[in-house]
Parts: C-alpha cells; structure tokens; sequence
C-alpha cells in the first residue's frame, strides 16, 4: 500500500508540473507575430539594346516579394547618369531625378524616351517602407536614324 501511495504521489507531482508548465507558456505570450518585412526582387523584361533620338522604349518590371503583407508600399526613384532622357510610368508627368514615387501596383510599365544622340544610361531604385531596396541599371547605346547605305 505504501508503494501504490508513492506512485500515485509521483504521478500527482508529475501532473502538476506538465499542467503548470502547459499553463506558463500559453500566459507568456498572448501576441500572434506576424512577419511584415519580406525582401523581394525585380524582374525586367528584356529591352531594347540601341534606342534613337527621339524614340521610347518600353519597360516591364515585376516586383517579387518573398513574402506577403497586404500593407506594404513600394517606391521608385532613378537618376540618369549618361545622355538625356525621360522616365515615366504609363501617361503621368515625368519623373525628376532623385525624387521619391509611389508604386501602386507590383507590376508596371515604365516608358523611356531618349532625348539624345548619345548612348544613354540611368538607374532605378526600387524600395519598400521596411528599408529593402534593388538597383536596376539601364543602358542604351545611341543608333543613328539616317540610313547609311547610299555610298
């Protein structure tokens, strides 16, 4: 009888420790984490190598995020480094360098239209609120319009 007390006091104990121990870890912590900030990448359709004066050229991009949170932003800025041009998404004002744009959707059409006859080079920053940010580089050599066959 004695043996059959002990064991039943062990069990009691045991029990008792997984039900406190059960008990502890629902009380710690009473918030569901939920993950916001997903990295995400860029995908470009190819385009155009040589572009004339004068000329746009179309640029599909697609944003990629690893992740989905229905609340993040992303934005755009580029800057041109090499001849003249101008940037804009579908039939808004032109962007200005270094200046900061919503993107509403994650895919999108940017147009480039050279206004040089030159080769012509720019970069695009695509960024997001949580400080996820890709580069995009764009280069176009210049082709000259005149037909250079009567020689």
């Amino acid at each position: 009888m004695k043996l059959l007390y002990k064991n039943t006091k062990r069990i009691i104990r045991f029990l008792i420790i997984i039900i406190l121990s059960f008990l502890n870890s629902c009380q710690s912590d009473n918030e569901l984490d939920i993950q916001t900030n997903f990295p995400f990448e860029v995908v470009v359709m190819p385009v155009p190598k040589e572009i004339t004066n004068g000329q746009t050229v179309e640029i599909r991009l697609s944003i990629e995020p690893t992740g989905h949170y229905k609340e993040t932003e992303y934005k755009l800025r580029y800057f041109q480094f090499d001849g003249e041009g101008i940037l804009q998404y579908n039939q808004e004002d032109p962007y200005i360098p270094n200046d900061l744009y919503d993107l509403p959707t994650k895919q999108f059409r940017l147009y480039y239209t050279s206004n040089s006859s030159v080769s012509q080079s720019f970069d695009v920053w695509i960024s997001d609120q949580f400080g996820n940010e890709k580069q995009i580089s764009f280069q176009f050599n210049h082709r000259d319009n005149h037909n250079n066959s009567n020689r």
